[in-house]
């Protein structure tokens, strides 16, 4: 395995891959690959922890399912207007208007109506405002594209909503509600919410390599806590996913509820709420930022494995080498375990 991930990293020139593999929420295999810091030649370990980027989504629908297991929400629950979790706090809009139709299952399947991700992603813009001001100044400015429920729109926005609405719910900040109630129950621990700069890296934490032309630490990535905040090491991402499916002695979820979490949206065969869906009945999510690129996979056969590295490229191929070689790793794990 480690001749086939040198191979790898030689062909993207990625500074470090470290891994992990779960079967029925145990680890059977977790490996580290390369340089943690090039410039202080720093071996990377399995201690070492990275950003996770978009993998944090799935962490957060976990979150908001557990408060609708509670009793606390419901899909269908209004976001904005006087009935709506978040109320009028960032702003009124008319009786008609469609903002006040958004629901909590349209944020988790991206349906609600506007905010993509691209080159006007609010996440992106506004540099200096805080969570409350960032929302306030988006809904003022920027209408929805189409009415809610009605299309799929990739919104990392959506999901810094859904961390407004736990912290609304749960009535404690997003980061302490995730770990005390989703990630400790899970076993996966040393996980937080990443600084910015080079200088705010964590105990542990990786060096961020850019690419051709994006700088990993020109980002806040603070505040995207709730969409693509989260740093951890792939072993306690594995762990997570793995509860979170059911697959280990500490499910974090009822069967019920990770049906509804799992199954397609109406808006789109191959999104549920918060996880993606492959054509082999996979469960996945990838995150990019710039330095950073994962990979997390629940496969049919009840194996949940994660991949990180610390350096993105603009290259398709990338996650699909990555996701080659990750299958490789797995076939060999299993067999040196039968």
């Amino acid at each position: 395995m480690a001749d086939a991930a040198t191979e790898f990293m030689a062909r993207y020139d990625i500074p470090g891959l470290s891994v992990a593999i779960a079967r029925r929420g145990q680890l059977i295999y977790e490996e580290a690959f390369g340089l943690a810091d090039r410039e202080a030649q720093t071996p990377l370990t399995t201690r070492h922890r990275f950003r996770v980027a978009s993998i944090s989504k799935p962490i957060t629908s976990a979150a908001i399912f557990s408060l609708i297991e509670d009793g606390k929400l419901t899909l269908g629950q209004f976001v904005f207007g006087p009935v709506g979790i978040l109320g009028e706090s960032y702003g009124r809009f008319p009786e008609d208007a469609p903002q006040r139709a958004i629901t909590i299952e349209h944020l988790l399947t991206h349906a609600a109506g506007g905010w993509p991700n691209d080159k006007t992603d609010p996440m992106f813009k506004y540099p200096g405002l805080d969570h409350a001001r960032l929302i306030a100044a988006t809904l003022r400015d920027r209408p929805l594209e189409r009415p809610p429920g009605t299309a799929f729109s990739y919104s990392n926005f959506g999901y810094c909503l859904l961390g407004r609405v736990i912290e609304k719910v749960a009535a404690q900040p997003y980061a302490r509600f995730v770990v005390e109630q989703v990630l400790l129950p899970a076993d996966a621990t040393d996980v937080s919410i990443a600084g910015n700069t080079r200088a705010e890296r964590q105990q542990d934490e990786v060096v961020y390599y850019k690419g051709a032309k994006d700088d990993p630490y020109a980002l806040d990535v603070r505040r995207m806590d709730s969409h693509g905040g989260w740093i951890a090491r792939p072993s306690a991402i594995a762990k997570f996913a793995s509860a979170a499916h059911g697959l280990s002695k500490m499910s974090l979820l009822r069967p019920d509820t990770i049906t509804a979490m799992t199954a397609p949206s109406s808006v789109s065969a191959s999104y549920a709420k918060g996880w993606r869906i492959s054509r082999g009945g996979n469960l996945w999510h990838s995150g990019h930022l710039p330095g950073t690129t994962g990979l997390m996979v629940r496969t049919s056969g009840d194996v949940c494995w994660v991949g990180l590295m610390n350096t993105r490229f603009r290259n398709r191929e990338l996650d699909r080498d990555l996701d080659r070689l990750m299958a490789t790793m797995v076939w060999h794990a299993q067999a040196r375990r039968t």
